[in-house]
């Protein structure tokens, strides 16, 4: 298992690379290559995530033994490059050999997608790249729809080869689409998601008319949600302990998206009102959620631990908690401030990768999303369970309490009620009580 040319290499040593993806595009390989390479590294470093990790060449030899002999061998071409990347030893194009990079830095990186860039200092490389950026920021945009915007554009030039989407047209934006459809069978969301990113380039930043794209479209499949019985819930919570249940609790009492659970500060909290304050969710809206009695006493013990650690950031002159960009310009020491602090917060501090400033950050999605797996696994439940599966439990146990499902829409913070209609066909007893005939036989 080991890597050519690498038996002697400290196997335990971290590899601090975060600049592969950039020396990967100015390698001398293929342009097929480059893709196959990335796909496969992304796969390791997901990889590194959830086993709570980082990469190393042990870690390397032990994903490797995990996968079947045909997924092997591109794999291992993949890591080798990137480790002998990351040391230096390959050749870039236009760039002299890369010289060895620095040891790691002290503290765990935090490099998650809501750890945008300043605004000012990310504004694109190629032509087409700074154009789009403009306008996406024109129309205020979340930063994750920049960010899906951007890499969706960024596959259409690699899918031009030697073009630029300057000179792109309407049949081409249409070859990339059916490409996606019939050679990599996606599914229909992603085909709209790429369909309304590339409109968005061609006709709103690059100021092109596509005219009518004719594109071999997905087939569309409805998709009913997973949703959790009251008992289930009660054997997940159980598995749980501390703060891991206090989140999930608080994700199915309040119906929260994951990172709306994730990114919830101190005073997004009204607990004399009973009220959870959702600030910037999906599509940069904020609303009101309920919150359960029973959490008011276990959020007010966790809130008084919460102001120790606090203090003993304070005391240790940690920098203050990440803030939105306009915020953090206008109040620079407001990340200080007890009310701006995570509700969840890591246990370590972290390197802000956009400052390289350390500081505390909220629980990482990855981390949350594992517990809630191994803890439906431990409690016996046959179903694949995610994080969002309390959401889709909240939101069908109110409809099968006789909430009415406009109230449910409101909380649940959904811009149209078809998007809250689909968990009528998941309830208990859907439509109008219709017993199957089957339980109407006797014997």
């Amino acid at each position: 298992m080991a890597l050519a040319g690498d038996e002697n290499a400290p196997d335990s040593d971290p590899i601090w690379f975060p600049t592969w993806q950039a020396s990967l595009d100015r390698a001398v390989l293929a342009p097929a290559v480059q893709v196959e390479y990335r796909r496969h590294i992304f796969a390791f470093l997901r990889f590194c995530k959830q086993a709570h990790s980082v990469a190393c060449v042990a870690l390397i030899r032990h994903y490797l033994s995990l996968l079947t002999e045909t997924e092997r061998v591109p794999t291992r071409a993949a890591l080798r490059w990137f480790y002998q990347a990351s040391c230096g030893r390959v050749q870039l194009r236009d760039a002299p050999l890369v010289p060895s990079l620095p040891a790691p830095l002290p503290h765990r990186v935090a490099i998650k997608a809501e750890n945008a860039p300043l605004a000012r200092d990310d504004l694109g490389k190629a032509d087409w790249e700074r154009d789009l950026i403009a306008a996406i920021r024109q129309k205020g945009f979340l930063w994750r729809t920049e960010q899906t915007y951007r890499s969706w554009a960024t596959r259409f030039a690699r899918f031009l080869v030697d073009r630029s989407p300057y000179a792109a047209t309407g049949a081409d934006v249409a070859a990339f689409l059916s490409a996606l459809a019939v050679h990599d069978r996606a599914s229909r969301s992603t085909q709209q998601q790429a369909l309304n990113a590339l409109v968005f380039l061609m006709q709103e930043a690059l100021k092109r008319e596509l005219g009518e794209l004719d594109f071999r479209r997905a087939k569309w499949r409805k998709k009913i949600p997973t949703v959790l019985t009251t008992s289930e819930c009660q054997r997940l919570f159980a598995q749980l302990s501390d703060t891991s249940r206090l989140m999930a609790e608080l994700m199915y009492g309040a119906g929260l998206r994951l990172m709306e659970l994730l990114r919830l500060r101190v005073h997004h909290l009204d607990l004399e009102r009973r009220q959870v304050q959702v600030y910037a969710g999906k599509g940069n809206k904020d609303r009101l959620t309920v919150l359960p009695d029973g959490l008011v006493a276990p959020l007010q013990a966790h809130i008084a631990k919460l102001r120790l650690l606090h203090a003993s950031d304070r005391a240790a002159g940690l920098a203050g908690v990440r803030l939105p960009e306009g915020l953090a310009r206008k109040y620079a020491r407001s990340g200080e401030s007890w009310e701006w602090q995570w509700l969840f917060p890591s246990r370590e501090a972290s390197i802000d990768p956009t400052s390289g400033t350390p500081r505390r950050h909220h629980v990482l999605d990855g981390t949350f999303q594992n517990t809630i797996r191994l803890a439906a696994r431990a409690g016996g439940i046959d179903k694949r369970v995610t994080p969002h599966v309390l959401r889709h439990s909240f939101a069908t146990h109110l409809l099968e309490s006789g909430v009415d499902i406009r109230t449910v829409q409101d909380l649940l913070g959904h811009e149209s009620v078809e998007t809250t209609q689909i968990y009528t066909h998941v309830m208990q007893k859907p439509g109008l009580g219709v017993r199957s005939p089957l339980d109407r036989l006797g014997g």
